[in-house]
């Protein structure tokens, strides 16, 4: 778990660099200042990103069993949730994924605001922003203020890829060659776990080691934090680039929350305004029961019902609509 350093001390090194740790840390929710009855914590405000849920290596087991132990007054999710690119050319849908998206919407049920920045993986939602489906709000950004006071710009991030926005193509090879490291990775982990070892993300060990995948890391921190400043925010909280990080930039706050394909991260703040990553990389109650989300609403019928009914309004709306005004 990384925390934001208080102000006057040095920041804990990033993995790979000299004096970091090797070691996978484990679910930890110590400091979430209003713990509830049976194991579960309460935040200010969860962001997760990058979940990829239609692919096969998107860790839905590990996401769910985290929502069941956390909640929070505010959930962000900050892109590519549903990986729509993946989907288009193989459709991968198991149980588990239809289960994060039944928790995710009790949770807005039940109170929870729930906001929703789509990312580049899923744009195809970002043709619906400023509306709602159901209790979850689509937004292109957002902003976020700490319990201190200071204001942050959530975005997912892609806006500071040069190779998504002018290259896309090359964003397409890219994630496939991702999609098969991942696949490389996965089988690797299959051996170490026969050998008695823990997960180890080849994937991650590249970024930090590849001097071409850092420079892209640091460059995409500071043109994020430029805009972010620019547009008068004392920082900025974004997903995309799957490295999550707590650290100042050129004077800014800069926050990545991760991803649930190779970290198993979220970003967190608690009740006493301090900004912490949270790990998630073993599950504490594999069995426990998924409640379906098409529980009777307040209209008297199922909600998945209503939320189909809304989308394709959306979607009959957005078709309807005049050129010029789209």
């Amino acid at each position: 778990m990384q925390r934001w350093p208080k102000p006057g001390t040095k920041a804990a090194p990033r993995p790979g660099e000299p004096g970091a740790s090797n070691e996978s840390p484990t679910p930890s929710n110590a400091g979430a200042t209003q713990p509830a009855k049976d194991g579960i914590h309460v935040y200010r405000a969860i962001f997760l990103s990058d979940i990829h849920l239609g692919t096969s290596g998107c860790k839905a087991e590990h996401l769910l069993d985290f929502l069941r132990h956390n909640e929070s007054d505010e959930l962000f999710l900050v892109g590519d949730i549903i990986d729509g690119w993946a989907l288009r050319s193989r459709f991968y849908w198991p149980q588990s994924h239809n289960d994060v998206i039944q928790k995710v919407l009790r949770k807005a049920r039940k109170g929870t605001r729930v906001r929703f920045i789509p990312g580049n993986h899923d744009e195809a939602a970002r043709q619906f922003c400023g509306l709602h489906f159901g209790d979850v709000y689509l937004c292109e950004d957002a902003e976020y203020r700490l319990a201190d006071g200071r204001r942050l710009w959530v975005v997912h991030g892609d806006i500071a890829d040069g190779v998504i926005r002018h290259v896309k193509w090359l964003a397409h090879v890219g994630d496939a060659l991702y999609d098969w490291l991942l696949w490389l990775n996965r089988h690797l982990n299959n051996v170490r776990a026969r050998l008695g070892f823990g997960y180890w993300s080849l994937s991650q060990y590249l970024k930090y080691r590849v001097k071409n995948a850092v420079s892209f890391i640091s460059d995409f921190e500071r043109v994020l934090v430029r805009e972010a400043r620019r547009r008068g925010y004392d920082g900025v909280i974004c997903g995309h680039i799957h490295h999550a990080q707590i650290r100042v930039v050129d004077g800014a706050l800069y926050v990545n929350d991760g991803d649930w394909v190779e970290s198993l991260t979220a970003l967190v703040e608690t009740y006493e305004g301090e900004l912490r990553i949270v790990v998630w990389d073993k599950i504490l109650a594999p069995d426990a029961p998924v409640q379906h989300w098409s529980d009777e609403g307040s209209e008297g019928r199922p909600q998945a019902e209503r939320i189909c009914d809304e989308a394709w309004a959306a979607s009959d709306r957005a078709a309807l609509a005049p050129a010029h005004s789209r």
